[in-house]
């Protein structure tokens, strides 16, 4: 079979049923294992912090009083945020590198660049008194994976017609967010292999940590994904009208990739180097990323970006903007704030590693069945305002046991209410998802959609440095709560957003 596919017409049930459905699993079945890996490699560093508190890391400084030590447990929290401030920076250009690169050549170099961080942290791993700037770095470049979502997201949304793009899109992007529980699973595991590295002792205790290989696990599981992608994926006309020219389609990914690159090393330096506001820095890194994109790409770039850029002329570009942040801004910010807030408001007598992976994994698993109900009952619409009744409501629950656990003498009294509150919250996010991606194909075009789902997702993977952001400034003064209470005001806010656009009876698009 041709790596590039000219003629890709699913909507034609015939075409469908006789070679399309078989080319288009192929490629959703060889996606999700390379987009699972992207989220394992983006979101490790939720992980890797908890364990690092409990090492000693001291991030070059000399620290000597419980003063300095809080210091240092805040400045931990910004590395998860510096990797989601660079993954949803990197998702801009990706959600529009399929339209000038080609599915396959973008899955396969963007799954290969995650070697950079997984191999990188590793070796950082091995020294606990490695310099604040060096984590910062290698967590910077973590964001490969965040990026990847939006360009797997576009790629997938081109393979399959419009009837069934809620359960596909839904496993692609489920699955592929298992990467997040697989990887809160599978790290504990490895911290005791010795599979990878000889491990360091714990302050004050013989036992042994093999804290490198927490990143180096990664390695040879990206090794064989990439080969597959490789090998196995295509490319089609459809989606990529220039295709065949090699060594150009690698170029332009690469470029489009740098302007990323070159958007979150100023946002990095603005939040760290100049302790600039995070709201400020947000929209600063978006703007210098399209301005990048408009006037500084190649010649051969700029009419098929130009062409995708209509997005933002349409009203509702944003507001499924809003509305996919409140969904899978919330999943992915949760995911990476999770471990350290179980280790925060409980401290030593609940173990972060025993229970974190299962929130991803309920938001991940769920998703898909958000978008099959959502195909189901012929309503992404209606599924989303239900879900965000869910997460209105377990949020609420959740900031009301965080009060209760703080003041507590004994806070594992809480733990069990909080956290199921925390897995409906999950659950929230991921039906909501899912039934976004059901929403797009009908208010967009096919030449619009894919570009949507990319930019929705970029935009919305800011989660993934806001909330760990807030929960680290309110937990140092004192009030975890309060930044569910904020999450709270924007998830009602979003609720009458999609009533009054998608799901009132005389609203102007059903979806």
């Amino acid at each position: 079979m041709a790596i590039n596919i000219m003629n890709w017409d699913v909507e034609d049930e015939q075409f469908w049923n006789s070679e399309g459905k078989k080319i288009a699993n192929k490629n959703l079945w060889i996606s999700i294992p390379a987009l699972l890996l992207a989220f394992s490699v983006w979101l490790m560093w939720g992980m890797l912090i908890v364990q690092m508190k409990r090492m000693g890391f001291t991030l070059g400084m000399n620290p000597q009083t419980p003063a300095d030590w809080a210091n240092i447990n805040s400045m931990l929290w910004t590395l998860p945020a510096i990797a989601g401030l660079s993954g949803a920076t990197l998702r801009i250009p990706s959600g529009f590198l399929i339209g000038v690169g080609g599915g396959r050549n973008v899955i396969f170099l963007t799954t290969a660049l995650l070697l950079i961080p997984a191999l990188g942290a590793g070796w950082a791993m091995g020294d606990r008194n490695v310099s604040y700037a060096v984590l910062a770095m290698l967590a910077a470049t973590s964001g490969f994976g965040g990026g990847n979502f939006s360009s797997s997201m576009s790629n997938i949304s081109y393979f399959f017609p419009k009837r069934v793009q809620g359960t596909s899109l839904g496993l692609n992007a489920g699955l592929g967010n298992l990467g997040v529980s697989v990887m809160q699973f599978l790290i504990p595991i490895v911290l005791a292999s010795g599979a990878f590295s000889a491990g360091m002792s714990m302050p004050n205790s013989d036992k042994i940590i093999y804290i490198q290989d927490a990143a180096w696990i990664w390695v040879p599981l990206l090794l064989v994904v990439t080969a597959i992608a490789f090998i196995g994926m295509n490319n089609l006309k459809i989606a990529t009208p220039d295709i065949g020219n090699y060594a150009g389609e690698f170029t332009k990914i690469i470029i489009m990739l740098i302007f990323g690159v070159i958007s979150s090393a100023i946002g990095g330096y603005m939040l760290i180097g100049l302790h600039i506001n995070m709201w400020i820095v947000l929209p600063t890194v978006v703007i210098v990323t399209l301005i990048l994109m408009k006037f500084l790409s190649p010649a051969q770039l700029k009419d098929n970006l130009n062409k995708q850029f209509a997005i933002f002329s349409n009203k509702h570009t944003w507001i499924m903007t809003i509305i996919y942040t409140m969904t899978f801004g919330s999943f992915i910010g949760y995911a990476a704030s999770f471990p350290k807030l179980i280790q925060d408001v409980f401290g030593g007598t609940i173990n972060p590693f025993t229970y974190a992976f299962l929130g991803p994994l309920v938001g991940a698993l769920i998703r898909p069945v958000g978008g099959w109900l959502a195909d189901k009952v012929g309503s992404g619409s209606k599924v989303t305002a239900w879900s965000t009744v869910l997460q209105i409501v377990s949020a609420l629950g959740v900031a009301y046991f965080v009060i209760q656990a703080r003041n507590a003498s004994d806070p594992t009294v809480y733990w069990w209410p909080f956290f199921i509150g925390f897995m409906l919250l999950f659950a929230g996010t991921g039906i909501g998802n899912g039934s976004t991606f059901r929403s797009v194909p009908y208010i967009f075009n096919k030449i619009q959609a894919g570009p949507v789902l990319g930019w929705t997702a970029a935009i919305a993977a800011y989660g993934a440095f806001i909330m760990p952001k807030l929960f680290g400034q309110q937990i140092k003064a004192g009030h975890a709560e309060y930044a569910l209470y904020g999450f709270v005001a924007y998830y009602v806010f979003c609720l009458i957003l999609n009533w009054w656009y998608y799901d009132r009876k005389n609203s102007e698009v059903k979806c």
